[in-house]
């Protein structure tokens, strides 16, 4: 819960310039050079680290400080850590050439070279290397957050040796709380406290930002000054990324009060911002080797990846329940069922996704609420509010009377609101209520001693006891994931209001437009399919050796066009493979002795907007082949080619052999227009077209803009569907004894009957409609079912929830190319797809 909004500016300790503090810790040295290798600062422990009888001065050339192969390897390092905020690291260089080895950080600052040293650990440097992979191998175990932040605390402490090791997270207020301990078992605990945001301040949670690793050797140690403290443009050095840094009083005051010796800090950044911390303490100085810190930092990183991993999984599983929460609610709210008597269904959706205790909805002037929400008179007293003061998004508050004072009239019952806006400028919204709770937060000591008054220097807090604060009328939080499910739910509630809201007689007017032209389109495309049925027909005779086998390749071919056309269709959001697409246009005509097609060249993706365009114009091609090219003949071949020019635009060949004589037709109709022009017109390509006497020859230039690569794995399509055996698989331990078939189409019905009886089933009952299936399952549930989604305007769904409560296995048959997933969640076993014969049929009867 975010208590405590930082209303007051700690101007003494947010505005101290803790980067240029001009001295470090005594544990190491420093030294600034500038472009051309001359010392511009350095601390004034250099001599006695690295053995001199006095401290070189300013301008001195590093050659005569540092060994010519440790400067090698420094001058690597800093080449290497050329980009802002980089640091390189090198352990155990010999500074002087008499085997004083030193561990160094390295990086750039306002265009000096920074150079860090340490002495090395070179008893234990090994065994500090060989904790990385145990290390990184036992975070990569943990699969929730709690577990990863109980691990990394645990290996943390085991590896360093600090007193205790806490995991800190940052609220959304700043605020902290410790989520994960290891301590010293004589030391209280610290986990579940909460410290205030002004325990760290702005500028320090920036440089924790850029610079992740920060260590404080001895608070009572005595810092090193750097000498000279001002550049020679009186600049003073800027420290944000060194390792050495020493720390501003007030912090070490702060962390003595805390009875803190030493300690670590480790930032843990996600998505470029300070999700929290890695604290480590120490009643007394303690400084770990540089080799084991950076073994820690490493951990740090690696806590960071799996923290990403862990919350990413988090979001998506809130984002398919967000998603199936949507799609129920549109799917229930398709009928044109007004908004505000829609207020009982919302609440069934929501309930056990987002805890609440009441809900109010306020839609085109109407108010309905339920549970403990205010009444109606209370609810028009602040809706004129809630968007004008809350802002047009959605909105949360654990008290909204702190926001709207009209809401303290029902604060008693309705404290917390989660507020979702309808629409701009007008009053309609739904909100989430939840009652006021009586709770205590635990505090590190008592926030209120962070606040300086105006004009007093801020002084550390002196106490860290557990300090209760009793908090009343607010209600429990609203969590980052309700608040993603609120504004989900928000965006598929305004789909919905626009839907309902269109003008229709503008609506009736343009579908009168387009009328017309749907039913020229619409016709045209219906001759094609007769005509590509037809074609198909004709050339499948001689592939067949039996009036079933005839029967099962025909319905292997029209099912592979009715997949082509799915692809066509489909509502692909990014580049899509054109080989697919060729393989799903062609694959009707092929057959297991004569194959059809020649797909020449790598596979490309074609980007959407260029997609369908081209969709359309291989299946004008594959269109006129079958009527009068090569596919309309047994021996006929089309060759497709794929090429990239030099410019990389995308070259494709079209050549057809083995069909009859071509000649020129002496109209373009429309088929003809799309393949001449679609490509030149839509896409600024190229298309030429050119009917030899041997075979039809087309030559298409897509321009580069619209191809991307290939990803791996991508390109061809899976093979056509497989045609039956003359022989039906038979399996009556598998097979029902009933089987009840609801369809509107009286064809189709029939044809699906008799494929039915075919594959063994004793008994087949048909009904056209919702009523009739609904008497049929209370008369005599049948052992299985078939059913129409869309029975001429009826939903199918009563039925489904009738077969579900009856515990009977059925599946949806529908034509539409999307919304399986909305089928299945219906209570559906699978979703068959239309067109459909006895192979499909027998799949989902034996196969299931």
């Amino acid at each position: 819960m975010n208590l405590h909004h930082r209303e007051k500016t700690l101007s003494e300790c947010d505005r101290e310039a803790i980067h240029h503090i001009a001295a470090v810790q005594s544990f190491g040295g420093l030294i600034a050079a500038d472009a051309a290798g001359n010392i511009v600062h350095l601390s004034a422990n250099v001599a006695q680290l690295l053995g001199f009888g006095a401290l070189p001065e300013t301008g001195t050339p590093l050659e005569q400080v540092i060994a010519p192969t440790a400067l090698a390897s420094l001058r690597q390092a800093l080449a290497a850590a050329s980009g802002p905020d980089l640091i390189e690291r090198r352990f155990g260089l010999d500074f002087t050439g008499e085997n004083s080895l030193f561990d160094c950080a390295v990086h750039h600052s306002g265009g000096l070279a920074i150079i860090e040293f340490e002495p090395h650990a070179r008893n234990d440097f090994a065994d500090h290397v060989s904790m990385i992979v145990p290390v990184i191998a036992k975070l990569e175990a943990a699969t929730t957050l709690t577990a990863l932040c109980d691990t990394a605390a645990r290996l943390v402490r085991q590896m360093t040796g600090y007193d205790r090791v806490m995991i800190y997270r940052f609220h959304p207020d700043e605020s902290g709380e410790v989520i994960a301990e290891d301590r010293h078992e004589d030391l209280e605990p610290y986990k579940g406290l909460r410290y205030p945001a002004a325990d760290i301040p702005q500028q320090a949670r920036e440089l924790f930002r850029r610079n992740r690793f920060r260590i404080i050797a001895d608070m009572a140690d005595t810092a090193v000054p750097i000498l000279p403290a001002l550049g020679p443009e009186d600049a003073p050095l800027d420290l944000s990324m060194s390792m050495l840094r020493a720390h501003s009083e007030m912090h070490l005051v702060y962390m003595r009060n805390m009875g803190v010796g030493a300690s670590l800090a480790i930032a843990i950044v996600r998505h470029d911002r300070l999700w929290g911390m890695i604290s480590c303490h120490h009643r007394t100085p303690r400084l770990p080797p540089y080799s084991l810190r950076t073994v820690a930092e490493l951990l740090s990183q690696t806590f960071s990846l799996m923290l990403d991993r862990i919350l990413v999984a988090q979001a998506e599983a809130l984002r398919e329940r967000a998603r199936q929460l949507n799609d129920r609610l549109l799917l229930r709210m398709a009928g044109g069922v007004g908004l505000a008597a829609s207020l009982p269904m919302i609440e069934e959706l929501l309930r056990g996704t987002i805890q609440h205790d009441g809900i109010s909805l306020f839609a085109g002037g109407e108010y309905r609420a339920s549970g403990d929400a205010p009444e109606e008179e209370e609810f028009r007293a602040i809706a004129p509010l809630l968007a004008s003061t809350l802002g047009g998004a959605t909105h949360s508050s654990t008290r909204i009377a702190d926001q709207i004072a009209e809401a303290s009239a029902f604060a008693g019952r309705a404290a917390g609101a989660l507020v979702l806006p309808l629409s701009r400028g007008t009053r309609d919204s739904l909100v989430l209520w939840r009652r006021p709770l009586e709770r205590t937060v635990t505090w590190a000591g008592d926030p209120a001693k962070a606040v300086a008054a105006p004009g007093e220097l801020l002084q550390p807090r002196a106490s860290f006891a557990a300090w209760a604060e009793t908090v009343r009328g607010h209600s429990a939080d609203w969590t980052p994931e309700e608040c993603e499910i609120a504004a989900r739910l928000r965006r598929t509630l305004i789909e919905v209001i626009l839907r309902m809201s269109e003008d229709l007689t503008r609506e009736r007017a343009r579908a009168a437009e387009q009328q017309d032209l749907l039913i020229a389109e619409l016709n045209h495309r219906v001759r094609n399919i007769l005509g590509l049925i037809r074609a198909l027909v004709a050339q499948s005779q001689a592939d067949a050796m039996s009036v079933p086998g005839f029967a099962a390749i025909i319905g292997g071919r029209i099912a592979a066009l009715a997949t082509a056309h799915d692809n066509i269709t489909a509502k692909n959001w990014g580049p899509a493979s054109l080989a697919r697409l060729i393989e799903a246009e062609l694959a009707p005509y092929g057959g297991t002795d004569r194959p059809h097609l020649r797909l020449i060249g790598e596979d490309v993706l074609v980007a959407p907007e260029a997609y369908t365009i081209l969709a359309l114009v291989v299946h004008e091609l594959a269109t006129n082949s079958a009527k009068y090219g090569s596919l309309s003949a047994r021996a006929g071949t089309v060759e497709v080619s794929l090429a990239r020019t030099a410019f990389g635009d995308l070259a494709l060949a079209w050549r057809e052999t083995g069909g009859p004589p071509v000649t020129a037709p002496t109209r373009h109709g429309f088929g003809s227009t799309i393949i001449t022009r679609s490509i030149p017109h839509d896409l600024h390509g190229e298309a030429d077209v050119r009917y030899r006497l041997a075979g039809l020859e087309a030559d298409f230039l897509v321009p580069a803009r619209y191809l991307a690569a290939t990803e791996a794995g991508a390109g061809r399509a899976p093979p056509p569907p497989p045609t039956a055996t003359e022989e039906i698989r038979r399996n009556a331990a598998l097979q029902p004894g009933r089987v009840l078939v609801v369809e509107d189409s009286i064809i189709i019905a029939l044809d699906t009957e008799e494929n039915l009886r075919r594959l063994g089933v004793g008994e087949v009952h048909l009904e056209s409609s919702v009523e009739g299936a609904l008497a049929a399952i209370a008369a005599d549930p049948p052992d299985f079912a078939i059913i129409d989604f869309n029975l001429g305007g009826e939903s199918s769904e009563p039925i489904a929830a009738a077969l579900r409560k009856a515990g009977v296995r059925f599946v949806l048959a529908t034509g539409y190319a999307e919304g399986a997933g909305s089928f299945e969640r219906l209570g559906a076993e699978a979703v068959l797809r239309k067109p459909y014969g006895m192979t499909e049929i027998e799949k989902l009867l034996v196969g299931a």
